[in-house]
């Protein structure tokens, strides 16, 4: 079964949000899911997208998203994959490795 890239996007700011104290970053997450993606699931196709809510968003959908996490409607950084929201806040491995094997990934 050929797989299509699944897609990944991480919403977020250069600024800590304030509920998320001693959580890492909106990059350090992004960086620390990709890195994590990679190595429980080598080879598989993943697209993995930051999106800076305070940046210029030229996507209509992923600016509305931006806008909802703005106004608060969800804390970042927040984790989408496929257009379902997997995480936001403190982002866990398990929710985000779940769906991905709901998209057919196969642990290494």
């Amino acid at each position: 079964m050929e797989q299509n890239n699944v897609k990944i996007e991480i919403y977020g700011a250069d600024i800590i949000c304030a509920s998320c104290v001693n959580a890492p970053s909106s990059k350090d997450t992004y960086e620390w899911l990709q890195a994590a993606i990679g190595r429980k699931y080598p080879g598989q196709p993943f697209d993995i997208e930051y999106i800076d809510i305070e940046a210029e968003i030229t996507d209509p959908r992923q600016n509305g998203i931006a806008e909802q996490v703005k106004n608060d409607e969800y804390f970042y950084p927040l984790v989408i994959i496929e257009d379902e929201v997997i995480g936001e806040g403190y982002i866990q491995l398990k929710p985000v490795f779940n769906e991905l094997e709901k998209h057919g990934f196969i642990p290494a």
